[in-house]
């Protein structure tokens, strides 16, 4: 028998199961088993690939966390339970500490309490306030009764053990999807509790906005779940106290802060005040000030009294408020007053604002969109926003606005759709009738979004607040395969409809015939026969600039004059002086860093050479090899944060000095058949939606509102054709 069972449970919210059972693989424990029961095929399938001895217990999508924490535990074998939440965390090494501290306690104990972290969606982890509690306890194990105050330790499942067999006689009253309830009901059923006073939990709150909405009769459930637990309490003076604290203050925090319609406010109050009146112990003191004042009115029901009482507190912030307000209020400027005046025009069916890469031109997946809704949608017309400066560069008849001129602010309050592969301005206003497509720009590798708090260098400068007003405004979301939309739902929490479609700018790579990949050579001036090494390295966070970490000219000398480097980077060598002089002379090395679209130059290439950088998704739609250049994986990996590990799940070989790359080239190992292998597996992943057909999708039911079903379905990848290498065209 073990000495632990943990028990993950739950649907892989937002992708954070992954990483839950990375943790529990990465330190095992030879007196614990890992159980999952997994709700729904993607909890089923992560919970599959880790380690083979978890016990993977599958369970239908709409099972509910009760349900799942029961099939879990009917599969334990250990003495005590730890029920982990799927969307939860386990700091490293928390099932040992637990393990440890169970293994001094008999089976006079029931509960074990630990203390935990919480992580939200907008900070990093941040410790309880349980550990006073815990820390007054130490380590003895006493009853309930001597230690009253351990119910106030935060209400969650995951920072309290329970002895298995105790578990098994009372599942009936645990069994609750009513998590707060289950927890304390635990206390008060246990005969003894024992305390950790250590960190062995992390409780990650997602947003809100990103779970499904409750409806305001929903709060009459925090009056429910007292009015079961105050019974548990009802002859115990200590712990009932402790739980009346605990019921007033949440039930007048509750009615203070929720904008509830007049009548659900008015039920709820009445229910409040009979709980209160009726749970009340004997000799208890209000609380002094304000609190106090809010109880009596409670408990003498006077709802008309409470009201005044609240807003005589709400005109007296509002006061100060006001002031404060008038100070950023002054001076006005005329942009904002010509949007509010276009806002109040109707909405234009026909008009639709396109913008990428903060209005560079014409590019990605909106210019895709945009072709592809000249096509199918003629009645549609599209509006580019471009700077001043990218103006000349538009192909000729562009319309287009730049950015703080009137007609900009016209477009954008009056048009139907906005469509982006990164954000509009804050202070554009999503007008109910409006439909905001936002296609992203790459396949996330790196943290993105609200998972990028964790990373100082990564996130300076980012207003999350403001991030997520903006992502609040989407209403579709594209990806291109199932990690991206996970990962796009865990780093952009909110309640758009993700397009699993595959992204429009990769149509492209199915599309295109061997003249088209001729042409894009020809342009480029590679002469036939030359192979052609596509250099795109991405940016780093930690670095003021683009730095070359290559020795460009050394590599074009080694790799031989039939050898041409296209180079795309942000800059690089310039000037007569410049050693990488002679070679773009000789035509050896081509600086393509302002070439686009860069889907041609994809289509020009025989590989690509990248380090961390999103176009290795996109190049892999063309079954061409891909060398992985990471001399400094474990600084990126840490500065900026990752998803998943490059290093084991790459698309090819993996080069960590320039000797190494050399030799992956002058050896023929990157087009081997291992190098395929791992295309291969990297392409069904990471290619899951892209097969030529994604714009007609995205057109067809953003634009036309076409049903789900009656859309071109995805071929699977092994019915697809790539455009022909440029050995075959």
């Amino acid at each position: 028998m073990p000495q632990l069972s943990v028990i993950v449970y739950g649907p892989n919210a937002q992708g954070h199961l992954t990483e839950l059972l990375d943790t529990l693989e990465a330190h095992p424990l030879s007196d614990a088993e890992i159980i999952v029961a997994a709700v729904g095929d993607w909890a089923r399938e992560t919970a599959a690939g880790h380690a083979p001895e978890t016990i993977v217990v599958p369970l239908p999508d709409d099972t509910g966390d009760a349900e799942a924490r029961s099939a879990g535990a009917a599969r334990a074998s250990g003495r005590w339970l730890h029920f982990v939440h799927a969307k939860d965390g386990l700091p490293a090494g928390a099932p040992r500490l637990i393990a440890e501290r169970a293994a001094e306690l008999d089976d006079s104990v029931d509960v074990l309490l630990l203390d935990h972290l919480t992580t939200t969606w907008q900070s990093a982890a941040r410790p309880s306030r349980d550990g006073r509690f815990l820390a007054a306890v130490g380590r003895a194990a006493l009853p309930l009764d001597e230690a009253a105050d351990l119910l106030r330790l935060t209400p969650l499942l995951g920072n309290r053990a329970l002895r298995r067999e105790f578990w098994q006689a009372h599942e009936r009253q645990l069994a609750t999807d009513d998590e707060p309830l289950a927890a304390r009901a635990a206390l008060l059923h246990a005969g003894r509790v024992a305390c950790l006073n250590q960190v062995a939990y992390e409780n990650r709150e997602l947003r809100p906005e990103s779970l499904p909405p409750l409806v305001p009769e929903d709060r009459y459930g925090l009056i429910e779940r007292y009015e079961a637990l105050m019974p548990l309490a009802k002859d115990r003076r200590a712990p009932r106290v402790v739980l009346y604290d605990l019921m007033m203050r949440d039930l007048v925090r509750t009615f203070a802060g929720e904008n509830l319609p007049d009548a659900v406010a008015r039920e709820f109050f009445r229910r409040a005040s009979l709980a209160a009146v009726r749970w009340r112990p004997e000799r208890y003191e209000r609380p002094s000030g304000v609190e106090g004042v809010r109880h009596a009115l409670l408990e003498e029901g006077a709802y008309t009294k409470y009201r005044a009482f609240q807003a005589a507190n709400r005109t007296r912030r509002a006061a100060r408020k006001a002031v404060r307000t008038r100070k950023r209020q002054v001076g006005a400027k005329l942009r904002d007053q010509q949007y509010r005046r276009a806002l109040s025009r109707p909405v234009d069916p026909h008009l639709a604002v396109f913008a990428a890469y903060w209005e560079r031109g014409v590019a990605c997946n909106p210019a895709a969109i945009a072709a592809k809704l000249a096509e199918l949608a003629p009645h549609i017309h599209p509006v580019w926003v471009v700077s001043k400066d990218n103006t000349a560069l538009l192909p000729p008849g562009t319309d287009h606005v730049v950015p703080g001129t009137r007609r900009y602010w016209e477009v954008l309050a009056t048009a139907k759709y906005l469509v982006n592969n990164v954000n509009f301005p804050n202070a554009v206003v999503k007008r109910p009738d409006a439909i905001h497509l936002q296609t992203h720009h790459g396949t996330p590798l790196k943290r993105m979004g609200l998972d990028q708090i964790e990373h100082p260098a990564a996130a300076k400068g980012l207003d999350f607040a403001a991030l997520l007003a903006r992502i609040d405004r989407w209403d579709y979301s594209v990806s291109a395969n199932s990690h991206s939309t996970r990962m796009w739902e865990r780093a952009y929490p909110a309640r758009y409809t993700s397009l699993d479609y595959g992204y429009p700018r990769n149509d492209v790579f199915y599309t295109s015939d061997a003249a088209a990949v001729r042409a894009a050579r020809e342009r480029l001036g590679i002469a036939p026969g030359k192979t052609a090494v596509l250099y795109a390295p991405t940016h780093r966070d930690y670095e003021a600039g683009f730095t070359p970490r290559l020795d460009l000219a050394e590599l074009a000398d080694r790799l031989g004059e039939d050898t041409v480097l296209l180079v795309r980077a942000h800059y690089f060598y310039g000037g007569a002086t410049s050693p990488l002089t002679g070679l773009r002379r000789s035509g050896r090395l081509i600086d393509v860093s302002s070439y686009d679209p860069v889907e041609e130059l994809c289509l020009a290439a025989d590989a690509l050479v990248t380090d961390y950088s999103s176009i290795m998704f996109d190049y892999a739609n063309l079954d061409r090899p891909i060398v992985v250049y990471a001399d400094d994986w474990e600084t990126y990996r840490t500065t900026r944060g990752v998803y998943f590990d490059l290093m084991t799940e790459h698309p090819g070989q993996v080069a960590r000095t320039q000797e190494e790359l050399t030799e992956i080239f002058r050896s023929g190992a990157w087009r081997d058949d291992s190098a395929a292998k791992a295309r291969t597996a990297f392409r069904r992943r990471f290619c899951e939606y892209d097969d030529g057909r994604a714009a007609e999708r995205v057109v067809r039911r953003v634009f036309l509102g076409e049903p789900e079903e009656a859309l071109p379905p995805v071929l699977p990848i092994e019915d697809r054709t790539p455009a022909p290498t440029p050995e075959e065209a």
